[in-house]
Parts: C-alpha cells; sequence; structure tokens
C-alpha cells in the first residue's frame, strides 16, 4: 500500500510501483519476475479464491524459480500463509510472505527491509537444495513459519509473533538460520488441494453466553465445521444445555475443534473437568495451534474429505508444521 498524497488514505501498489522505491534489489543479480493482480486490493479484502490462485500460480510456475515472495497486507497476512501452507503439501522451496506497516513511499517505512531480506531468503540455498522449504512470514527481521504466525500489534513494526513455536531465522548483520527448528525435505513432491470448504465458523466463548445465540451459531444451515476458542487451557462452560448444542452438532456431522483464547500455551482438554466435558461429547482438541491455522486447516480437510470423522482425524496430526505432538 501508498499514502495517497492528496488524501492521506491507503491505496494498493503494483510491484512495479514499488521496485521503483527499492531499486537496490537489483544489486542482488537475482533473475526476478513479477506477477501482479490486476486489481490489488486491501488486505482485509481476502478471500479463499485469491488463495486459490497463489497457491495454482505457485504450482504453475513452481519449475522455474527457486523461490516465492509473496506481498500481502498485514490484517491478513497470518491467515494467508496457514491456508498456503495445508494448499501447497511438499514444498522443497521457499514460499516467504511480507508486507509492511508504513506504506512503502513514507520516509520511515519498513517495507524496504521487509522487501529485500524477504528475496534473499527465498534465493538461499545450500547444495543446491533452498534454506527454507517452507511458507514463512518475514517481518521486522524475524523469520517464521507461516502457520505459527499470528498478528499482534497494529502499529509496531514488529507487527507478528510466533507465540509457540521460535523464529526460523533472524537477520542482523547476517541472516542467521536456526536449522533444527526448519523442517525438512529430502525427497518432496509438490501436491496442490485447491478445494476450499468455508461453511466454517470461528466462536469465541464468552461469560455470560445466551442460549439462543449459541445455538443459533450451531444450526447455521450447511455449517461444516467450528473453530470454538475457549479459556485458557480449553476450557469451557460445563452447563448440560451448552454441551447439548455441541454434541447435537458434532452428531450432524460438524467438526468442532478446541483452541485457547490464550497468546500462548496449549490445549490441554484432560487438565481440567471443564475441558474433559467437551473431549467427551466429541470436541477435538487444537493444542498450540493458531486460530488462523485452525480455521484454514479445517477448511482445507473439509474440501478434501467429505468424511467428517477422517477431517477429525488428520486435523490431530501434524501436516505442515502446524501444531506440537
Amino acid at each position: 500500500m501508498i499514502r495517497d498524497h492528496k488524501d492521506g488514505s491507503l491505496i494498493p501498489y503494483s510491484l512495479e510501483g514499488i521496485l521503483s522505491e527499492v531499486p537496490e534489489i537489483l544489486r542482488f543479480g537475482f533473475n526476478l519476475d513479477s506477477i501482479t493482480f490486476q486489481n490489488p486490493i486491501d488486505s482485509s479484502s481476502v478471500t479463499p479464491d485469491m488463495w486459490q490462485r497463489l497457491a495454482s500460480i505457485i504450482y504453475k510456475n513452481y519449475e522455474k524459480y527457486d523461490g516465492f515472495v509473496i506481498l500481502h497486507g498485514t490484517d491478513t497476512m497470518a491467515y494467508t500463509a496457514s491456508a498456503l501452507s495445508f494448499m501447497l503439501d511438499g514444498l522443497s522451496k521457499p514460499v516467504i510472505l511480507t508486507g509492511s506497516q508504513l506504506p512503502i513511499n513514507m520516509l520511515r517505512t519498513d517495507a524496504k527491509e521487509n522487501l529485500i531480506s524477504s528475496i534473499e531468503i527465498a534465493a538461499s540455498q545450500k547444495d543446491g537444495k533452498a534454506l527454507v522449504p517452507e511458507v514463512c512470514i518475514y517481518f521486522e527481521f524475524k523469520l517464521y513459519r507461516g502457520n505459527r504466525t499470528v498478528k499482534r500489534s497494529a502499529e509496531h513494526f514488529n507487527a507478528f509473533e510466533s507465540p509457540n513455536y521460535p523464529p526460523l531465522a533472524e537477520s542482523g548483520i547476517e541472516i542467521k538460520y536456526n536449522y533444527n527448528y526448519i523442517r525438512k525435505c529430502n525427497s518432496c513432491e509438490l501436491n496442490i488441494f485447491t478445494d476450499i470448504e468455508n461453511n466454517v465458523v470461528v466462536f469465541k466463548i464468552f461469560p455470560g453466553m445466551n442460549e439462543n445465540v449459541v445455538k443459533s451459531i450451531f444450526t447455521i444451515p450447511d455449517l461444516k465445521g467450528v473453530v470454538m476458542e475457549t479459556y485458557g487451557s480449553g476450557n469451557a462452560p460445563n452447563d448440560e444445555w451448552f454441551l447439548k448444542i455441541i454434541s447435537d452438532a458434532i452428531s450432524r456431522g460438524i467438526v468442532v475443534i478446541n483452541v485457547s483464547q490464550c497468546i500462548s500455551g496449549t490445549v490441554d482438554m484432560e487438565r481440567y473437568n471443564t475441558g474433559a466435558a467437551l473431549g467427551k461429547v466429541g470436541v477435538i482438541s487444537g493444542r498450540d495451534i493458531t486460530t488462523e491455522a485452525a480455521l484454514t486447516k479445517l477448511m482445507v480437510l473439509l474440501g478434501k474429505y467429505k468424511d467428517p470423522a477422517k477431517v477429525a482425524s488428520l486435523f490431530q496430526k501434524d501436516l505442515a508444521g502446524e501444531i506440537s505432538l
């Protein structure tokens, strides 16, 4: 995005314009190509259709390039990174998402460093293999696994964090890679999954929930999945009416995932009775997965498989480094 000097509003910017602001990128000597959406949008307008377009572009051009950098608005960057990590299975090349808090045409912008380092990381190899064969977010000197990342600030340059997994790399005078935390790809073959089920909802529990309101959520027509944000380590009210609504939904084939409202930590539904009650009615533990990753993982799995039991089983597996087992 750039700041419109006429009215001060933020408007989308083409890649050509961005490169004119950061000509030093050419000093890398890399062969850079660009693909720009015909009508760039604010990231708050991102939809699963755009995830499908991005995944398809990468898949169709996979053999042509050593890595890919996606310039993306910060508001939904963690959602897109998470979705792509599940849609692009068997990656052996980097897919780096980055952006900025300040528009690239502003004096104190953080866009230049983010873009330059992202390109360097996307091109980095050792013995002919990519150093980071993952979908990642690079922001403010740190490289994170995309499906472990959340946006933490609307105004600070360090806008993102990975609360339950260490950074994959940190940049200073040099870029230092934390190789022990990077997923290995020995003989990967890329597969793409673009069918996405968006009849899902994120439901955040809160004190004083009304029975009729909760019931209206779990009985939404054609609903296929619910990501339920609970308290602490996966706790929720154990009122009979609440558990019955969830149990009835699961019996109708709706997959219900339990994630914590806390920024860090993990769901452990055996720790307290209130959590155990959810497990008894069939709620699936999301462990330490982020809400963004839980939602997009559920959308991809529901798009790929029609059997709720299959989806529930696969959700509990680590598919792209999104959960700790």
